[in-house]
């Protein structure tokens, strides 16, 4: 029994087993994949985390109460550049699948050149412009800046995303790379709250010195007041600003882009809409994405109206940094107890125990107020839901992507458009978190920069809180439940995954591998009539006019010279005609040099008989 084994682009390698009788075997075993480069694609994510945790929590209250923008307006730019933020996503994600391969790969150029453009726009974010007394000034400004932020964020998130699906391996080594990337993303938020923790330390020691000052007037002074804290947002951009940069540069350095074993062989043929229309008409992305948008606006409804909650509700304003931290060390230290039970018990039974947790925490949080160790408990127990958040449905995406493969095989270079896409549903949940939020707010009398607020504005953030955000994940689990790939149908999915790729490098070895069947038995056949003719040359004697030295080199540098050019030829028969005459041409061409060679009389005719190896 003979083997023989080819490497495939470190998807794997395929192990050809031959028996006696010439039947062959084809057996792939995967390349594993090394840990350095999980580890430098999970660095990757740590910018987009940072940026969306510190925009997340400070954003809003920065441009309330530090620029002292109208609420009204406020949700204009918080909506406006969600939305917008969210259209770009699948149009980012049509242009890289529409791109081509470089020497460095197809997704890895987009994440680097649109570095330096994220950073600028990340911190003129910020920066609050001399003109910012006028409003409209303002407005138009940070609405710009926000929107250009958010479109080199996705030109930057959406590649980097997709890049799960080329970095080698097989499924486990996905769903690996996915926990490290999501426990470094944990790590990066908990980073960015200790920043922004500071930040707004800062916020509430202005703000606690600017109410004592000013007597019997609710609105702050915004000539004077909260100069410290401009400083503060600035620095905390610029330290962001570098980690992005040094994040880049490792994923750029530590991450070697593979061709995916189907569908990355080339990018996308198809039109925007046509790829669109066939990822919305696929049932389980349908279900995955409606779950993810409907659990993403909970969760980001909740946080994001926490920072309000705790000033102006809980009275834990100068406490909130520890309690941000009790959320994100919890999320931290969660992801790999989600990924093990991930791993026991399957994607779809790990995702419905961890999602409720945050409904028992949300309803004793805006039940008490005042009372540190019972948030902090609680607290904990929002961050191990969030980090289920974060961890599975990222998880379950690839598996929808082998299925669509398995049902599309035509269908090719679709994967950033996916993760774009699920990028979109993400955004467009924040978006619409932070438009209800700040409208709801303008409509209940909440007033920037003020010391105290009315009933109702408490009564709205209550609600903003927890009853809204748990009736929304409530109907994202309907949408869970109805995602139809369980464990069982996931391993149907990648067995046929493993049949398709297995048939797919079959046909490629089948036609290759023709010319290479010609090429061998024609250098055989040269090899052998050489080696018969220069025996058949050296039997004849010295005496015999018709077999002499001249003869002998013209027949060797014959036969080197029809070997060349047959070699460098490099004309594959493309059917089983042009096979039948290529072979028949050059065995034609042979013979005759053959039989010029042989012309000694006394050599038997049984010993000019060429045999074909």
């Amino acid at each position: 029994m003979a083997t023989s084994t080819r490497p495939d682009k470190e998807q794997g390698v395929f192990r050809c087993i031959s028996d006696e009788h010439g039947n062959r075997e084809r057996q792939e075993t995967p390349v594993r994949l090394p840990l350095s480069r999980k580890l430098c694609y999970a660095v990757g994510g740590v910018p987009y985390q940072m940026t969306n945790i510190a925009m997340g929590f400070s954003l809003q209250i920065f441009l309330l109460d530090v620029v002292q923008i109208e609420a009204f307006s406020v949700s204009l730019i918080l909506f406006i550049s969600h939305a917008w933020d969210a259209v770009t996503d699948p149009i980012v994600g049509y242009l890289v699948s529409s791109s081509s391969w470089t020497q460095i790969g197809r997704l890895l150029p987009w994440t680097v050149l649109s570095m330096p453009l994220a950073i600028l726009a990340y911190i003129f974010l910020w920066f609050i412009p001399h003109n910012a007394m006028s409003s409209a000034f303002s407005v138009s400004w940070y609405l710009t800046i926000s929107c250009l932020f958010e479109t080199f964020m996705s030109c930057y998130s959406v590649p980097y995303t997709s890049l799960n699906m080329f970095l080698g391996g097989d499924q486990q080594d996905r769903d690996s790379a996915t926990a490290y990337r999501m426990s470094v993303e944990a790590f990066a938020m908990l980073m960015a709250a200790v920043i922004q923790g500071q930040v707004l330390w800062v916020y509430n020691k202005d703000r606690d010195q600017a109410c004592l000052n000013v007597d019997q007037t609710p609105d702050l002074p915004h000539s004077t007041a909260l100069r410290e804290t401009r400083t503060a947002f600035m620095i905390s951009a610029l330290v962001m600003s570098a980690l992005f940069f040094v994040c880049c540069m490792v994923l750029f350095l530590g991450v070697k882009e593979q061709r995916g074993p189907l569908s990355g062989q080339s990018h996308m043929n198809t039109t925007y809409l046509n790829a669109v229309k066939k990822l919305i008409g696929h049932a389980s992305y349908q279900h995955l994405v409606l779950g993810f948008l409907f659990s993403t606006l909970a969760f980001q409804m909740s946080l994001g109206n926490f920072t309000l909650f705790c000033t102006h509700v809980a009275g834990l304003g100068a406490q909130f940094q520890y309690l941000m931290l009790a959320i994100l060390v919890s999320a931290t230290i969660s992801v790999p107890m989600w990924q093990m039970i991930l791993v026991r018990l399957g994607k779809k039974t790990a995702l419905f125990i961890g999602l409720p947790l945050l409904i028992p925490a949300l309803v004793v949080l805006v039940s008490m107020s005042e009372n540190f160790a019972t948030y902090m408990v609680m607290c904990v127990l929002a961050g191990s839901s969030l980090a289920a958040l974060f961890l599975l449905p990222w998880s379950m995406l690839p598996d929808v992507v082998d299925e669509f493969a398995v049902q599309n095989p035509s269908c090719k270079g679709l994967e950033p458009l996916f993760f774009s896409c699920s990028r979109f549903c993400n955004k467009l949940g924040g978006g619409l978190s932070a438009a209800i939020s700040t409208m709801t707010l303008h409509f209940t009398g909440y007033k920037a920069g003020a010391c105290s607020h009315a009933d109702g504005v408490v009564l709205a953030l209550k609600l903003l809180l927890a009853p809204i955000p748990i009736t929304f994940l409530l109907v994202g689990l309907v949408f869970f439940y109805l995602y139809p790939i369980n464990e069982a149908r996931r391993k149907k999915i990648q067995q046929d995954l493993e049949n398709t790729r297995s048939n797919t490098a079959s046909l490629e070895e089948e036609n290759v591998p023709i010319f290479q069947q010609i090429y061998d038995s024609s250098q055989s056949f040269i090899v052998k009539s050489k080696a018969r003719t220069i025996s058949h040359l050296n039997a004849c004697q010295p005496s015999q006019k018709h077999c002499n030295t001249s003869a002998d080199s013209h027949v060797r540098m014959s036969g080197a010279k029809s070997a060349i050019q047959f070699h460098k030829s490099k004309t594959y028969p493309t059917s089983p005609k042009q096979y039948k005459s290529s072979v028949k041409l050059n065995e034609s061409r042979l013979s005759k040099i053959h039989e010029r060679a042989l012309k000694c009389q006394d050599i038997p005719d049984e010993r000019s008989k060429v045999t074909w190896v």
